[in-house]
């Protein structure tokens, strides 16, 4: 086992695989119901409505059921559309089977002040989306315990189609979403936990699926200019074309940041989508194009500030940094009969990225440096389809769903050594064709007025073909198959209050490289075990939702998930290692309230205990050969402690405001510290952070808002990891390069923390009209 010298851009195992075409899962169709289901809670919406199936006029949809808060915030007529909530051939939506689960809009979504576009997901109750590095680069995510990296075991999709990543460059299941424009948003579907059959690879801790607005009443142009060379040009509008409406979108970005080194960032993002018809009976078709280029200040040793060597906004190596472009195609269909309803989706995906980072600084070179340079170019498709039956079974209301997903990518992989972007030498360059089958079913049958089943089950097929062109021994063909059975209860309403349990097997996959590399490609005299392409996970829920309190939409979730191993691929190294197996368990509270029209609020409370399971032996023996030099041997004991598992995140908000006038919302995040090491020997601090947003729109569309962003100007970080660097200042890096430390010591280098800190208090002026 290696020294730990974690890649923080490179966590953890997760799923990848064989494809083929066939569809997107049934997102769960109303069952048919007998009028004894009258007292079943509406579907949970962030907003506290019901999300509507037909074209109702606003006035109406505010006063549809009394059990519901009043109302929503509107932030823009012209960002709504004109009819349903929810996008043609997204499907209907039906009631939660899970008290985790939870519809948030789009109007609800872009209420919030945030930084970057993936932010949108702090929607997600319990979620953090940070950022370690430029702002071309996915985000960072956390949830229920877990440091999902860029995107492993949080399954993202949008408008149906997949944005994780397999057996990617960079880190399994890497999920960019800085081509995401969150005006476009018409909602946003969560799901959490392995319970539903309709979610495989990535969606073992949470699912999020975001549809896309099909069209605008107005047109729109809007102009952001804020701190730090912050500029923002969005144009969005659409128009009736035969049956459907044509809708288009374009976006022109720039950002430099508070760094020494600016990002310079310069993004250009567009979108045209036509579509026609319902939520029910509809088709789409979308395409979308994305280019980005930047410089990034990656996560800095914290002695090199301490010591004045770097300001704390400071670049050890100015030239990290990397350009990507993504150009998609999808279609989405949906049509209901008198048996029920069909859904059906295809995608094909274009992508590439070059991504140069150095997080070692001069662990492996002492006098080039650790840069490396990661390239990933690939072509994604799939195809996805599901029925849904509508019947009885003993003259009891029951549905029936059936769904066959697939999906292929074609990649093309690199990994070399470079200095100052250029080229030093080669680590690993590999083709790989990876594909996947998803064939599921389940059956949910109302047994009575207040006790509803769904039991159902899932089978996966992955297979990878890997062509090492650097070494044959590490190419070779990797298939596996995993079943998982799925079950869900729901129990109520009693007094508006519903009480749910879930349980159920679910999986990711890990990088096909893992599945095949039997050597080290920085040393191939090491033998290296290759990791499985699938991994098993498993989980249970129980959960209460009520809204007893008028207004008040509140939720409560005890969950248990363990996975058999958090297998990481190390995408500056090449090669992969297995981590033990591990278990977390803890709850989420989350609540939202309506107390009047013009008053919404929202609060959220997560708390995890994560833990491996068993002894490290392996680490133990690093830890020994360490001994002498605490500089390197502290936190490379072994321990049972997850890196970088939140133990606690907690949100707030408040928003106030009505259609037109004054308007202005306050969130507050938190992230409470968390062990860096498996030993707990390094923690990381708090981060606690305050937005804020006041504007002020007219009836006609047009609107001013002023954010500020990191109001109290806090002194903290988006990100901390400890792992060991050297630096040139480093006494250890003297003794290495004499030849007087061990070799242990060198690899392992001087443990320390390293941050990317908050960027200071930033303001940011949108000007927004509509015609």
């Amino acid at each position: 086992m290696r020294a730990r010298r974690p890649e923080p851009g490179r966590r953890g195992g997760a799923l990848t695989a064989f494809s083929a075409m066939v569809l997107l899962a049934d997102d769960g169709s109303a069952l048919a119901q007998s009028n004894s289901t009258s007292r079943e809670l509406p579907p949970i919406q962030i907003s506290g409505r019901e999300t509507p199936r037909r074209k109702q006029p606003p006035a109406s949809r505010r006063a549809s059921k009394p059990i519901q808060p009043n109302g929503r915030i509107v932030v823009d007529p012209a960002t709504t559309q004109a009819a349903d909530d929810r996008s043609v051939a997204s499907g209907a939506k039906g009631p939660p089977s899970m008290a985790s689960e939870i519809t948030v809009s789009g109007e609800e979504i872009n209420a919030r002040p945030f930084t970057r576009p993936g932010e949108a997901l702090e929607a997600v109750p319990g979620l953090i989306v940070t950022q370690h590095s430029g702002e071309g680069k996915a985000n960072q995510y956390f949830l229920r315990g877990y440091n999902l990296d860029h995107g492993t075991d949080l399954a993202i999709y949008v408008d149906g189609v997949p944005v994780n990543m397999r057996t990617h460059a960079h880190g399994q299941g890497y999920a960019d979403l800085n081509w995401l424009i969150p005006e476009t948003i018409s909602a946003m579907d969560v799901r959490k936990g392995p319970y539903f059959v309709d979610e495989g690879d990535f969606a073992s801790v949470g699912s999020v699926r975001i549809g896309l607005i099909d069209r605008t009443e107005k047109g729109l142009a809007q102009v952001t200019a804020g701190s730090f060379g912050y500029r923002r040009l969005l144009g969005m509008d659409s128009a009736k074309l035969g049956d459907g409406s044509l809708l288009l979108a374009g976006e022109l970005g720039t950002y430099n940041g508070p760094w020494d080194n600016p990002d310079n960032v310069r993004k250009l993002n567009g979108l045209v989508r036509y579509s026609q018809g319902t939520a029910t009976d509809g088709v789409s078709v979308t395409g979308m194009a994305y280019a980005n280029r930047w410089n990034s200040t990656d996560q800095v040793p914290q002695r090199a500030i301490m010591s004045g060597l770097l300001d704390r906004f400071g670049s050890e190596d100015p030239t990290d940094g990397g350009n990507t472009n993504r150009f998609a195609l999808s279609g989405r269909f949906a049509q209901s009969d008198d048996l029920g309803s069909w859904k059906a989706n295809a995608y094909v995906v274009k992508s590439q990225l070059d991504l140069f980072n150095n997080f070692t600084y001069f662990l492996g070179d002492p006098r080039l440096g650790d840069q490396f340079h990661q390239h990933d170019d690939r072509l994604m498709t799939g195809a996805n389809i599901s029925r849904t039956l509508n019947g009885s079974f003993a003259g009891l209301p029951m549905q029936t769903a059936i769904g066959l997903q697939s999906r292929y990518d074609a990649i093309d992989l690199a990994l070399a050594s470079t200095f100052r972007r250029g080229f030093v030498s080669n680590v690993r360059n590999d083709k790989v064709g990876e594909g996947s089958v998803g064939l599921y079913a389940e059956n949910t049958v109302r047994w009575t007025d207040w006790l509803r089943t769904t039991i159902g089950v899932r089978g996966d097929y992955y297979a990878a073909d890997v062509t090492s062109l650097l070494n044959s021994n590490n190419s070779g063909r990797a298939d596996a198959t995993l079943g998982s059975p799925k079950f869900r209860m729901v129990l109520g309403p009693f007094n508006q209050t519903e009480f749910f349990l879930g349980a159920g097997y679910g999986m990711h996959s890990n990088d096909a490289r893992g599945a095949t590399t039997t050597e080290d490609p920085g040393d191939p005299g090491t033998r290296l075990t290759r990791s499985p392409l699938l991994v098993r996970t498993k989980g249970a829920e129980v959960g209460v939702r009520s809204r007893i309190v008028r207004g008040l939409d509140t939720s409560l979730s005890v969950f248990i998930l363990d996975q058999d191993s958090e297998i990481l691929f190390s995408g500056d190294a090449g090669d992969s290692s297995a981590t033990r197996a591990s278990r977390r368990y803890g709850f989420e509270w989350t609540n939202h309230y309506r107390p009047k029209a013009w008053i919404d609020i929202d609060a959220d409370l997560a708390m995890t205990h994560a833990r491996f399971r068993g002894y490290d032996s392996d680490q133990a023996e690093v830890y020994a050969s360490l001994a002498g030099y605490p500089e390197a041997q502290i936190g490379n004991a072994p321990g049972n402690y997850i890196p970088n598992a939140p133990a606690m995140v907690a949100s707030v908000g408040l928003t106030l405001g009505e259609k037109t006038g004054w308007f202005g919302s306050l969130r507050w995040r938190y992230l409470a510290p968390s062990p860096l090491t498996e030993d707990n020997a390094f923690r990381s601090s708090a981060t606690s952070i305050l937005n804020g947003r006041l504007g002020y729109r007219i009836d006609n569309g047009w609107r001013v808002q002023l954010d500020a962003l990191n109001l109290f100007n806090t002194r903290a970080n988006q990100i901390t990891y400890a792992y060991g660097s050297l630096l040139k200042t480093d006494t250890l890096t003297n003794l290495c390069t004499s030849g007087t430390a061990p070799t242990a010591v060198c690899q392992n280098g001087v443990m320390d923390y390293v941050l990317h800190p908050v960027e200071p208090l930033t303001f940011r002026l949108t000007m927004v009209g509509a015609f």
